[in-house]
């Protein structure tokens, strides 16, 4: 039926009149089967048929014939959910006059919640609440079932393969050990931390990758995010074309902090060759979010908490996307016993910790503190409830539990005055002998170079002067920090020692030493080699920042050389498995090209860790290679581990031994704290 929008009609329409009532659900329940499905739509009335939904000129309507049916592409946004699309791609849409229309992208209102009962099913607009039916005699608000049938002509639904075939060995081996490497340090929620606008991009999106991973016109040239990384990262803020999916010129790039690069599809690329465990870490920090002119709460414990939401949502959009509830790769991990259930299915543990500056609001103001040991031990039980199993009692600022260690360069001297703001007082350092907290990192020309490019800073401050050669921090750890160490080591939890001063860290080792704990880690580079042969010797976990395996040219260590150095160590051959720390999404750079990828680069296809055959990721017209784009997103870890055992020479052997061991040997850490 052909509808003309005369003046009577849509006065109805818009106080939506004629509405069929709803059909009781009594025995309805989910359908969780759609995703990818090609199908035709019959709808009918009770036993009735209203005929097969057709597209027409505005939006849809009836066929009584199976021949002029309009075929459906179904693709899953949540346990559940699922976004339509037509023969043409079009999404279908509730509008506001009470017709399904064809839209042109995805929105709230072209999002279904699909139920069935076993034959029939119902789809209810998940934004508004009302069923699809026949209104006025087209595709509309009504109270219909639909019967589906397969069908062909249904266009492709975007979206991003692997690269990744064959069969991969199993996650654990003949002992039952997990077997396959670790990333102990992703930040893959971040896109909802910092206020939920700093990072442009997310890891996953109803709607798909046209959604998750599109440009951010505030990213854009001269916009505030194009700004603020060029603060960060050095980047050019007026060359920023920022277009996403699906060209992707200008990101993801190895050295774009604020964008996403952890999609996951990109994550799913590193499971399928051969990692097996990945600890997220929540990330927060209120400085930064006031920063943005756009944010919802700046309070770094309501960031944690939206952070764990969104990785409970990931996990349910992974299995809606994989056919139901627990079918995706994507696993979250509460305990040991659980990673190792979860390897043994050949999926990808997630496991969660928390890396923050205001943990439980702890900060210090002048050098008091704004929490009580009642804040910390109700925020250990809240943290623990979502699953945490570690975390950092200090991050980039001095805190109400102990000293920073120092960043370096004009980063250092951004974070210097993020430290000035958060605690009313500049980095304290003073001389020191053995272990340092950097090589004095902070001159105010620095500092000179933030204020030019605008950042402000309190009237009347004065500048700090910091001794010269190495320097550490005054700060260490305190009668609250000491609470706090103790607290985590009676619930069993990993202390992340990166980020502490050298005096701070040295403390909380005294105290794991006199009870013989465990459960300390070091996962990207962080802490001094000193601090980490004695958390060797007390049997913790050491990881190593994802350098390239040889000079790439911006001035880094080279992760080989970093694990040689660590195996060199007093307590080095107390290593029995090694861990790989991405950092990803975390403000600092991924490994770019080797220098020496030209004369020496990884080969495509190549066969992975776990013998999978991988090609070059491709994401919409864009193809990536490790040899001349580095790690420019998450997916490029495959390649990366394959080319850093190559790269490793005679030590090859004995690198992929470790790296493989990894995951069993940071689970076997946290099996030990928790005794």
């Amino acid at each position: 039926m052909t509808r003309s929008l005369v003046a009577g009609v849509l006065v109805i329409g818009l106080v939506g009149g004629l509405p069929s009532p709803v059909n009781a659900a009594a025995n309805w329940t989910p359908a969780h089967n759609l995703e990818g499905a090609c199908v035709t739509l019959q709808a009918f009335n009770g036993s009735t048929s209203l005929g097969y939904v057709w597209k027409d000129s505005v939006g849809y309507g009836f066929k009584s014939a199976v021949a002029g049916a309009e075929p459906f592409r179904l693709e899953a946004t949540q346990l559940g959910r699922y976004l339509l699309r037509d023969g043409d791609g079009a999404p279908p849409y509730q509008s506001v006059v009470n017709w399904v229309w064809a839209g042109a992208e995805y929105g709230g209102r072209a999002d279904w919640t699909i139920t069935t009962d076993g034959t029939s099913h119902k789809f209810v607009n998940t934004e508004t609440g009302q069923q699809m039916g026949s209104y006025l005699g087209g595709l509309g608000t009504g109270g219909a079932t639909f019967k589906l049938a397969p069908t062909t002509g249904c266009a492709a639904v975007p979206d991003i393969a692997t690269g990744v075939s064959g069969t991969p060995a199993p996650g654990v081996d003949a002992n039952g050990k997990l077997a396959g490497w670790i990333d102990a340090h992703a930040h893959i929620t971040a896109g909802e931390a910092f206020g939920g606008a700093l990072h442009c991009g997310d890891a996953y999106a109803p709607g798909g990758v046209a959604v998750a991973l599109k440009g951010c016109a505030s990213h854009g040239t001269l916009g505030w995010g194009a700004l603020l990384e060029a603060i960060i990262s050095g980047t050019d803020p007026i060359d920023s074309a920022e277009d996403g999916w699906p060209t992707f010129n200008d990101w993801p790039q190895y050295d774009t902090l604020l964008h996403q690069a952890s999609y996951f599809r990109s994550l799913e690329r590193a499971w399928k060759s051969g990692q097996r465990v990945l600890n997220v870490l929540l990330v927060a920090n209120r400085v930064i979010c006031e920063l943005t002119p756009e944010h919802t709460s700046c309070d770094e414990m309501d960031q944690i908490r939206a952070q764990a939401v969104y990785l409970q949502k990931m996990q349910d959009y992974i299995d809606a996307r994989s056919g139901g509830p627990g079918k995706g790769f994507f696993r979250l991990a509460k305990t040991p016993a659980e990673v190792r259930a979860i390897a043994a299915q050949g999926k990808l543990a997630v496991t969660i910790g928390v890396e923050n500056s205001e943990l439980f609001g702890c900060r210090e103001i002048k050098g008091v503190a704004q929490c009580t040991t009642a804040d910390i031990d109700a925020g250990l039980d809240e943290l623990q409830a979502l699953g945490v199993s570690g975390m950092y009692p200090v991050h980039k600022f001095d805190n109400a539990f102990g000293g920073t260690r120092f960043d370096e360069g004009v980063t250092g001297a951004a974070i210097n005055v993020g430290n000035l703001i958060s605690t009313g007082h500049w980095w304290q350092a003073t001389s020191c002998t053995g272990p340092s907290d950097n090589e004095q990192p902070l001159v105010n020309d620095d500092i000179a170079r933030l204020l030019q490019l605008g950042v402000n800073l309190p009237a009347g401050t004065i500048l700090p002067v910091y001794p010269s050669g190495p320097i550490c921090n005054t700060r260490g750890l305190t009668s609250l920090g000491t609470y706090l160490i103790n607290q985590m080591i009676d619930r069993g939890m990993i202390i992340h020692l990166d980020h502490m001063g050298v005096k701070t860290a040295s403390a909380v080792l005294d105290i794991a030493a006199q009870q013989n704990y465990p459960g300390v880690a070091s996962v990207h580079t962080w802490s001094d080699p000193a601090l980490i042969n004695r958390m060797l010797g007390l049997g913790g976990f050491v990881a190593s920042y994802a350098f390239s395996a040889h000079d790439d040219g911006q001035g880094t260590p080279t992760f080989l050389d970093e694990w040689r150095t660590h195996r060199g160590l007093a307590n080095g051959s107390k290593i029995t498995g090694y861990g790989v720390g991405t950092d990803v999404n975390g403000l600092g750079p991924q490994a770019a090209p080797r220098l020496n990828a030209g004369s020496s680069p990884l080969t495509y296809p190549f066969t992975a860790t776990n013998g999978t055959t991988v090609n070059k990721q491709v994401m919409g017209t864009r193809t990536f290679n490790l040899n001349t784009d580095g790690v420019a997103q998450y997916g490029l870890y495959a390649d990366w581990i394959t080319d850093l055992i190559n790269q490793a020479g005679t030590d090859g052997p004995a690198l992929k031994k470790q790296l493989l061991s990894g995951a069993e040997a940071y689970t076997v850490m946290w099996e030990r704290a928790r005794g």
